[in-house]
């Protein structure tokens, strides 16, 4: 087990310098000047050529994506110079000293993001803390809602295959996968916030947070919660569906299958103790894949709906090229689809003894 892990953790390591290595190169390639992103209207060259230096955009791509791997790393090195961009200042980095040599010294930090071009200073990790609990509550939200129908009306087609209810699910299933879920949200918002607020009270937009109507602090609405989650989870529910009954259907013609019958089990003990849990690997597969993509593809239900989330903040970031904030969002989306496929492969060991972590 340690040896997988350490293995995981290894491999999970060269895909994050990677995708850092992609992120940084693809957007340095983008017209346009970062610290005259910063300074906006401002035209003053002495200005710029402070924050050019500030940023370290005045040395070369390779040297900058240096200093981004420094920033990133959690083991880094810093300069003692004040002047030098590498500089260990308390308003950049909270670290702690292992050692210096010479005017370098190397210590041990959080990861720093950067700073946003469009939020006035603002840092990156200060941003994706406002955002990413929002969505992870909403992708969270979606998933239960895809899991806990999944898997019921999944095991009902199964039992009924091919008669009047099976064939209903499969169509409800089928309409989910293909219908996008931009459209989902638009239909939804405007059916049961728009037409039928009055019986459902629910709103066409609105975030998790709200502010009360007096302007004076913010109060946790849960009913915003209802129309993103469903809408999100109406996809990841249709596949669960699908891989659920035909998994189902394939267990059902196992061998341990015919002797619990034949032992006298009722059909409910079999699908309790023998069937679900040796048909749920390909469901595992499905939601840890969608679990992780809706924290990266909450983007459209997240902007209809106006969910304050990582993925509204992402369309807002592009919007105004606001690169630090994108580049750290990619980050964090790649660190979560990591965690979630090691999580993946544990959970498999524990649904079939007979998998082995190697």
């Amino acid at each position: 087990m340690i040896s997988y892990l350490l293995n995981k953790i290894f491999y999970a390591l060269l895909t994050l310098v990677g995708v850092v290595t992609v992120i940084f190169f693809l957007f340095s390639v983008l017209p346009g000047d970062p610290a005259q992103m910063m300074m906006g209207q401002n035209d003053d060259s002495e200005q710029l050529a402070i924050v050019k230096k500030k940023y370290g955009f005045d040395k070369p791509v390779s040297t900058q994506y240096l200093y981004y791997l420094n920033d990133l790393s959690p083991l880094s090195f810093h300069s003692n110079n004040s002047e030098d961009y590498t500089f260990l200042s308390e308003g950049k980095y909270s670290a702690t000293n292992l050692f210096s040599l010479g005017n370098t010294t190397a210590v041990l930090k959080k990861p720093y993001l950067r700073e946003s071009f469009a939020k006035q200073g603002k840092r990156v990790s200060e941003v994706l803390a406002e955002t990413l609990p929002n969505t992870f509550v909403l992708a969270v939200s979606a998933i239960v809602i895809a899991i806990i129908l999944g898997i019921f009306l999944g095991i009902i087609s199964a039992l009924y295959k091919d008669k009047w209810l099976d064939k209903t699910i499969q169509i409800f299933s089928t309409l989910g996968m293909s219908i996008p879920s931009f459209f989902s949200a638009i239909l939804f918002a405007w059916f049961f916030g728009y037409l039928l607020h009055e019986y459902t009270n629910l709103e066409m937009t609105g975030s998790l947070y709200e502010l009360d109507d007096f302007g004076e602090a913010f109060h946790i609405k849960w009913k915003n919660l209802i129309l993103p989650a469903v809408v999100l989870g109406i996809r990841p529910l249709a596949v669960v569906i699908q891989l659920m009954r035909n998994s189902l259907l394939e267990v059902f013609n196992q061998d341990y299958i015919r002797t619990a019958r034949a032992k006298g089990l009722s059909e409910f003990q079999i699908i309790k103790k023998h069937a679900v849990k040796n048909a749920l690997n390909p469901v595992v597969t499905a939601i840890s894949g969608w679990f992780a993509s809706m924290l990266a593809g909450a983007v459209f239900v997240e902007y209809i709906f106006g969910w304050n989330g990582l993925g509204k903040e992402i369309v807002n970031a592009l919007n105004t090229l606001d690169l630090p904030v994108i580049m750290g969002s990619v980050l964090i989306i790649a660190v979560m689809f990591i965690i979630i496929n090691i999580f993946v492969d544990l959970i498999y060991v524990w649904l079939d003894p007979k998998v082995k972590l190697e």
